[in-house]
């Protein structure tokens, strides 16, 4: 089959960096007067989650640094629901990936599957929170403050989340998940995360926000008493900052790698247009008639959340794809159809080549293609002859090759993204 050349693309983001975060949360902490909030003595459970957040090893340092500092004694607990197979062991391997260890951070990590309910919302929900948080003086949430990958709201991925979600274990997670069927998702997050709130177990949050460089764009220590409305401020500049693809309309995107450390569902559904989610409209935009994933990151530890929001794949994720982690996440979440196997094929060739066929009229190399890394890395993509003529009226986007046929090793497959 004759496929379309590509040519590689840059795209010129706003985007703000933080070049010295410890310093930045100390000054945020100085500025919200954190030692009037925690006092000497204090226990502070310091509660992180299981994203590929950028930097999360030093944000998490520094607030301990910081808190050791005025005399309290933090510690760190993982706050991911169900992640890292819902045991307590698979919760602090995920952290160790992140670089958060007793021996990095210079404080215990306590990590259990064990809750408290700590009373119920106006609806009869539970309220379920981490048992060692509960036995805690003080919470302290780290966690960045994105657009969500199931819903659209004032409040979506960030400290909230991490409250009900992160915090409520795996018994809170599929307990809130199920209610989303019945309740709005914010409407569960504001209500559960406000009842949090309402313990005065919170002491503060730090809030980050990154650009489409994955770099750490702003960090914000919000008190308790304003979390919420600072919360929906920052959710509004992150989506200003967020990364996109180029073109919103493509017969086919070609996703290098997909995994856990790169999103909730593998895939951000905000840059491939898919939610799949029960209840909620699909994005209108970007409109991308096939999909191909080619690989699953280590970092996932075969949970392979999300393969499903593609049509197709290779026979060397699906070999990756790990039915407990997987199936857990899936069952907690209530979304297994985001999680069923596409079609897959044993070389990126043969991928390609049918997915191509799968397009309607559109002749295989005049079709709108587009090639990343995945869906957090944007800047830098590969766009088919098709759209090179649109991109060169782009004041956003810099074309910086030149035209070259689709590079296969003797397997079938594509060679590495950062080599084509």
């Amino acid at each position: 089959m004759a496929l379309p050349k590509m040519i590689r693309v840059k795209r010129h983001f706003e985007a703000p960096v933080v070049t010295d975060l410890p310093a930045a949360i100390r000054a945020e902490l100085e500025a919200i007067d954190a030692p009037s909030i925690v006092r000497r003595g204090d226990s502070v459970a310091v509660a992180t989650g299981s994203r590929g957040v950028a930097n999360i090893d030093i944000a998490v340092k520094a607030t301990v640094d910081y808190l050791k500092g005025i005399g309290a004694k933090p510690f760190v607990i993982p706050a991911m629901g169900s992640h890292g197979g819902a045991t307590a062991e698979g919760q602090c391997s995920v952290l160790a990936h992140y670089g958060i260890t007793e021996e990095t951070v210079g404080v215990p990590i306590k990590a259990t599957m064990d809750v408290v309910e700590i009373g119920q919302t106006a609806d009869g929900l539970p309220v379920f929170l981490d048992r060692y948080a509960s036995e805690a003086d003080h919470i302290v949430p780290i966690n960045r403050i994105k657009a969500h990958t199931d819903f659209n709201g004032s409040i979506e991925s960030g400290l909230m989340k991490m409250m009900v979600i992160g915090l409520g274990k795996q018994k809170g997670a599929n307990m809130y998940h199920r209610a989303f069927f019945q309740y709005s998702f914010e409407h569960v997050i504001t209500t559960v995360g406000g009842l949090v709130l309402d313990t005065g177990k919170i002491a503060f949050g730090i809030g980050l926000i990154e650009n489409a460089h994955e770099h750490t764009a702003k960090v914000a220590a919000l008190r308790a008493d304003e979390l919420i409305r600072r919360e929906r401020e920052l959710l509004i500049e992150s989506k200003d900052l967020m990364g996109r693809l180029p073109f919103d309309t493509l017969d086919l995107l070609i996703v290098d790698w997909m995994g856990k450390n790169i999103s909730g569902t593998g895939m951000d559904t905000n840059v491939i247009g898919r939610m799949m989610q029960n209840f909620e409209p699909e994005p209108e935009k970007p409109a991308i008639l096939r999909i191909f994933v080619r690989d699953l990151t280590d970092e996932s530890d075969g949970n392979a959340t999300g393969v499903g929001l593609a049509d197709f794949a290779t026979t060397r994720l699906v070999e990756k794809y790990d039915r407990h982690s997987t199936y857990m996440n899936g069952i907690t979440a209530l979304g297994p159809q985001k999680s069923k196997i596409p079609f897959y094929y044993d070389t990126d060739r043969e991928a390609i080549e049918v997915a191509l066929s799968t397009v309607g009229l559109t002749p295989p190399e005049q079709a709108r293609v587009v090639r990343v890394e995945n869906t957090l890395k944007l800047t830098e993509v590969d766009i088919s002859e098709a759209l090179l003529d649109d991109a060169k009226l782009r004041s956003d986007l810099e074309v910086i090759g030149g035209l070259k046929s689709f590079e296969f090793d003797s397997d079938g497959n594509l060679v590495m993204f950062h080599k084509a």
